[in-house]
């Protein structure tokens, strides 16, 4: 029998070698970003992935981790411990110092770290997300970083959540992550298959697909590893490996016998070919889907050390069992460990299963350490069902305690599944099937499956006796419901507080905190349908609950729903006195930034956008300080991105919009930060792509907006974004009278709905139908005045007379009002048409000249913070009233104002001096100045007056 070859080139790969080559140079520039090797079992994925390293190395880190193949409930985080060993060592930081203020957190995966029990409450999921990057941009910034990540078809929802934050969250560092994976085999609908669609539709990943080799690759193979063959051995390899490499090299290693009649036969060929000691040496390794140690290894294969030696060195020779660098033993590949252990009899699979389980224990009451996961996964496999479930349970603990909590949800599955088969599951347990229920419906919803954690809650309800439980059990679980139906956008949340206020009040539960609470839920659930007046007292009354309980957080928790209801009712100085109460008692992190995000999204509906931008931002300093800036920090990307929206600063937005780590959030806050794309992709004249992100979420939309008026508001205000930005006036007209039919409560975000909704009655008069307009303009009138007066800005309201009025006087009101700096930008363009259009229809040659300088600021304001429908109307409208001329150029093309601004120009004048010798405004003087440059091609009023004295006058026009 022939031996593969281990210096054996590697075959047909140069396309997929160059293109790893090319991430690994962008990596090296700093735009990182991720690589999919992909293809079915045994194409070649580990080996193109060895012959990149070999290419590489020396001149940078890599670090390597394996998702091992668990049955159904894996390990959570399972290559990520040794990727972060890997980056330590690179460092030269055994104690993980370089992660920075969350270091601490990493010991949830690196025990070694530290001595003693995790203190809980100083980490966080948030704080390990944080550690983990910051180590990683360490190492980025002394060489690049390449992770490799094998077998991602086994990876555990936490390791997919992980990774889909840190290909984000490392996107401009120099780190490249190439990801191994059998694509045929994730399943439809799995979690490794929506990781896959989501990071290539957000464009975090290019895949390398490698297809099976031709006939003229797998006879360049076969003869590198066995050499010459004649026609009939390469004819009998092709027919069964059918271009597979690795079914190449195992069928070339048996090519002189006869050739095994399935694939089962191929991967076990030289297993067969074992001795009895190297046989039972490899069935054993086969239960374990890690590597296994020396130590477990002599216990449970139960042989002389002499025979065992001589079993590892048989079957590695063979290339079956590979001595890892720690010294641990595995698979050379993970099909041949499924081929033998599937090869096992069912009773002989029980059996070594239960002997790994045995021994995982007793390392356990030695003090040796296991994850309760390892244990969990043998006992089932042993089809003990009573140990299986003790282990699952604690698997589910410990990997929610680490914060995997897609993890944590399968061992919480998988209890409630063993559950029925234990007759004394409670009592081996130590938990009652109602809190099991309770526990894992927390679970799933940190996990982000809002769905099932409600089911499961559901189902805790349906077994509760409301005569012998304890009255406090059924009361959070009926918070829990309505917490569960609001994280989804459903109804009946209000229905589930207030039946569990009544049974708290009915059952006499005595727990201040938790009334206090409950008080706080509700009524900010009223403030969100618009119940503003029950929002405030149910705030108020839960502010006195929580103040005889002394708990600081619970009254800063209801003096912010108090400040914002009374905000929303137009009692504005009460409500922000509110808000700094709030802000007083806001003792730990969670309060501060429910403050944060409450009052900066407060500070915007008032049009006091730059303090909301940079109350905002200072939640993402507190962030940065406890280490949670790319986490919890980042819920504060959209209450930075309206504003910055607001005041035209685009790119900005984009940024921020970019780098929106929030990865599985609840469907409510991915619904706001999704308005707020479409409508930057509409700012940008993006229609395609923003009417597909529309169109995609507007039925989730419809559905929260049922119990959610802002999200009512939020579509409305990106429909009329996106129908005026494209020049949709009947759209925008649709959109408004449905704003105006609308007989819910008005909340604060009303008045900025009905100014933008204006534009679609200025729409009207600009195509000509004044009636329509006048009708309208009456009806948005009258919602405008029936708002409270501290809500509408004076501003604002000079701007909404003129869009509703039309008249130029009304117009040039508006453009001194929208030049401040409560007003959105986008009316300083807005008014400079409009005053532009108005004077236009007048006819007489001032005003067109006057129209004409409007014209030119507009459409410079727009393209400087690049909104390109305000743009394109301003050019449109100036070309179809004939205020330019496509054919002139240079002196040709200045009007008659602009030949007096440039004569005096080249006389020496100040723009001050112009304005004064021409009577008219600086600000105009400006406008016409950067016109005359912008046609002459001129960079400064030197070169123009150069111009002006080497060409002479320009010739009136």
């Amino acid at each position: 029998m022939a031996v593969i070859a281990p210096s054996a080139d590697m075959v047909g790969r140069d396309a997929e070698s160059r293109r790893l080559d090319a991430a690994l140079q962008r990596a090296r520039s700093g735009a990182g970003g991720a690589v999919l090797v992909s293809g079915e079992a045994g194409i070649g994925k580990s080996r193109l992935l060895r012959e990149f390293r070999g290419r590489w190395d020396g001149d940078l880190d890599v670090v390597i981790g394996w998702c091992l193949d668990s049955g159904v409930a894996p390990s959570p985080y399972g290559p990520l411990p040794g990727i972060l060993r890997g980056v330590l060592e690179a460092l030269g930081d055994p104690t993980a110092a370089a992660a920075g203020p969350a270091r601490a957190a990493l010991r949830l995966l690196l025990p070694e770290l530290g001595d003693g029990p995790i203190d809980r409450a100083q980490t966080s999921p948030e704080a390990l997300r944080e550690a983990i990057v910051t180590l990683f941009e360490a190492a980025a910034a002394v060489r690049p970083v390449v992770v490799i990540v094998e077998d991602l078809h086994w990876a555990d929802d936490a390791t997919l959540a992980m990774l889909s934050y840190l290909l984000r969250a490392l996107a401009d560092a120099r780190v490249l992550f190439v990801l191994t994976c059998r694509v045929d085999e994730v399943r439809r609908g799995s979690a490794v298959r929506a990781f896959l669609a989501e990071v290539e539709r957000a464009r975090l990943m290019e895949r390398v697909a490698l297809q099976r080799l031709t006939d003229v690759e797998v006879r360049t193979l076969v003869e590198a590893l066995v050499g010459p063959i004649d026609d009939g051995v390469f004819e009998r390899v092709q027919e069964r490996a059918e271009g597979v490499p690795f079914f190449v090299e195992e069928l070339s290693c048996n090519a002189i016998g006869p050739i095994p009649e399935t694939l089962r036969e191929v991967l076990l060929a030289r297993y067969d070919a074992l001795g009895d000691d190297a046989q039972r040496v490899v069935r054993t390794v086969s239960g374990s889907d890690a590597p296994i140690d020396h130590d477990l290894l002599t216990t449970l294969a139960e042989l002389p050390d002499d025979r065992l030696d001589e079993g590892i060195r048989e079957a590695a020779n063979m290339a079956i069992l590979a001595v890892r660098a720690d010294d641990t033993y595995g698979f050379r590949h993970a099909l041949l460990r499924e081929a033998v252990h599937e090869d096992l009899l069912p009773g002989e699979r029980a059996r070594l299963h239960r002997a790994f389980a045995e021994v995982l224990e007793r390392r356990v009451q030695e003090g040796s350490g296991c994850q309760e996961s390892a244990l969990a996964y043998h006992w089932h496999q042993a089809r003990d069902p009573r140990r299986a479930l003790i282990a699952a349970i604690g698997a589910m603990e410990r990997s929610r305690s680490s914060f995997a909590f897609s993890t944590a949800a399968r061992y919480g599955e998988l209890a409630l599944d063993l559950w029925d088969q234990v007759p004394d599951a409670g009592e081996a347990t130590g938990i009652d099937h109602i809190a099991l229920l309770a526990r894992l419906g927390s679970i799933l919803r940190n996990a982000g499956d809002g769905d099932r954690a409600l089911m499961v809650v559901n189902i805790a309800l349906d077994e509760v006796d409301a005569q012998t439980v304890d009255p406090g059990v059924l009361v959070r679980l009926l918070r829990d419901r309505s917490m569960y139906l609001t994280s989804l956008g459903k109804p009946q949340q209000i229905e589930a507080l207030q039946q569990a206020l009544s049974e708290y009040e009915a059952r006499a539960v005595d727990e201040p905190r938790l009334h206090a609470l409950l008080l706080t839920l509700l009524a900010a659930r009223y403030m969100i349908v618009g119940r503003l007046e029950e929002a405030v007292r149910l705030a108020d009354e839960a502010f006195g609950v929580a103040e005889r309980a002394g708990d600081e957080v619970r009254m800063s928790m209801a003096a912010n729903v108090r400040g914002n209801s009374r905000v929303h009712l137009g009692d504005v100085d009460t409500g922000l006195a509110d808000f700094r109460l709030a802000w007083s008692l806001a003792s730990n992190l969670e309060a501060q930034l429910r403050y944060r995000v409450n009052f900066s999204d407060t500070l915007t509906n008032l049009g006091r956008f730059d303090e909301a931008v940079r109350l905002a931002q200072g939640g993402v300093e507190d962030a940065r300080r406890f280490g949670v800036e790319r986490t919890s920090g980042s819920i504060l990307t959209q209450n930075r991105a309206e504003p910055l929206l607001e005041l035209g600063d685009i790119a900005r937005v984009e940024q921020l919009l970019a780098a929106d780590l929030t990865l599985r959030t609840h469907r409510i806050f991915r619904t706001y930060t999704t308005a707020t794309r479409v409508r930057a992709l509409a700012w940008r004249g993006r229609f395609a792509e923003a009417d597909l992100l529309l169109d995609e979420w507007r039925p989730h939309m419809h559905q929260i907006a049922e119990s959610e008026r802002q999200v009512r508001y939020s579509l409305w205000r990106t429909e009329l974004d996106l129908t005026l930005a494209r020049g949709d006036v009947s759209g925008a007209v649709r959109t408004l009278e449905q704003i105006l039919a609308d007989t819910g409560a008005d909340l604060g975000q009303k008045p900025r709905l009905l100014l933008e909704g204006g534009r679609a009655v200025s729409g009207l008069r600009a195509q000509g139908d004044e009636a329509a307009a006048l009708v309208l303009a009456e009806r948005t009138r009258a919602s405008w005045e029936h708002l409270p007066a501290a809500l509408r800005p004076r501003t604002w309201c000079k701007v909404l007379d003129a869009l509703l009025s039309g008249a130029p006087e009304a117009w040039r009101a508006a453009m001194a009002a929208a030049d401040s700096d409560d007003v959105p930008v986008l009316f300083q363009t807005v008014a400079r048409i409009e005053l532009a259009r108005a004077l236009i229809v007048t006819g007489d040659r001032p005003a067109r000249l006057e129209a004409s300088a409007l014209l030119v600021d507009a459409e410079e304001r727009a393209v400087g913070y690049g909104h390109a429908g305000l743009k394109r109307e301003a050019a449109a409208l100036a070309e179809a009233a004939g205020l330019t001329d496509a054919a002139a150029s240079g002196l040709a093309a200045l009007t008659a104002r602009e030949n007096q601004v440039f004569a005096l120009v080249a006389e020496g004048l100040s723009n001050r001096q112009i304005g004064e010798r021409l009577f008219i405004s600086v600000k105009t003087v400006s406008v016409h100045v950067s016109a005359v440059l912008r046609k002459l091609g001129a960079a400064t009023r030197t070169e123009a007056a150069a111009r002006y004295r080497s060409e002479g006058a320009p010739a009136e026009r």
